[in-house]
């Protein structure tokens, strides 16, 4: 045999043992939930992160996977950003917050987390696939992926690469500007056969903290509309809070650190009512 020969052998041997690995590491995930945005800026990290946490304080064991490799807010968000994930055994081993919740992001294994990632297509696949195969996620009730804005390589990716994920969850703002982008991601959903597990409308009325009025600076019930006229369900609106963003400057899981709020409340209760809809379906199908 000759080296050209040898060599080709060994790599489509290591591709056969990844692709055997990549299988194993998703069939041991019950439930695959993909947050998607039409575009920039809708709140989408904040939801999955908060998502992923209230699925963990229900009791389920949940992995956070951040694959916005240009601008990644997971490792920010759950308090992680000076952190680095460590390699044992040729496995990278998640973060952990608390005994439930994983997380796994680029931005944690950076060295410096202000370093521009310039990568093509192919590169993403690639990346997209180890943060699958080679991070000890261990059994998951569900794994909640957070992708960047748009309907690029990052969610096509990850839909391949999941093989039949549970659904998506699509994040807007309730004006037309982020309407018309939901839409395309809905219709991304459509092309590839990724179930739409419902709208949700971010940044939907503010809520005075002084006298409890409620005032539509961004408009409110645009999210509602859209899934109506496209017939996929209406998850709910999360209004604009201002302790949200300083809970996530601040590094600190907005649920977890601010339960008692009224906006937690509808966190949780939007969660509880996907949790208990993806679980029920499940269990019809086993039926």
């Amino acid at each position: 045999m000759n080296h050209d020969c040898a060599g080709h052998n060994n790599q489509t041997l290591d591709d056969a043992l990844a692709e055997i690995k990549l299988e194993k590491t998703i069939s041991d995930f019950t439930y695959k939930i993909i947050v998607l945005s039409g575009k920039g800026g809708v709140g989408k990290s904040t939801t999955a992160a908060n998502i992923a946490m209230s699925l963990a304080l229900s009791g389920r064991s949940v992995g956070l996977l951040d694959i916005d490799f240009h601008g990644p807010s997971i490792p920010r968000l759950m308090g992680m950003e000076n952190k680095k994930a460590e390699a044992r055994d040729g496995s990278l081993i998640p973060l952990s917050y608390g005994e439930k919740l994983k997380v796994m992001s680029l931005g944690l294994l950076l060295q410096d987390e202000r370093q521009a990632v310039i990568w093509r297509g192919p590169m993403k696949m690639g990346a997209i696939k180890q943060l699958l195969q080679d991070v000890e996620w261990g059994k998951l009730d569900y794994l909640i992926v957070d992708c960047p804005p748009g309907t690029g390589d990052e969610p096509l990716s990850i839909v391949q690469l999941l093989k039949n994920p549970t659904g998506a969850v699509v994040v807007t703002q309730p004006q037309e500007l982020s309407l018309a982008d939901v839409r395309r991601s809905i219709s991304f959903c459509a092309q590839l056969n990724l179930p739409v597990l419902g709208v949700l409308e971010n940044m939907s009325g503010f809520i005075c903290p002084h006298c409890g009025e409620t005032v539509d600076i961004f408009k409110s019930g645009g999210g509602e509309k859209l899934a109506q006229a496209m017939q996929v369900p209406f998850l709910g609106k999360i209004p604009i809070d201002p302790t949200i963003v300083q809970a996530g400057d601040n590094g600190e899981p907005f649920i977890y650190f601010y339960a008692k709020t009224e906006t937690a409340a509808i966190f949780n209760r939007i969660t509880a009512e996907l949790q208990d809809r993806i679980e029920k379906q499940d269990d019809v199908k086993k039926v």
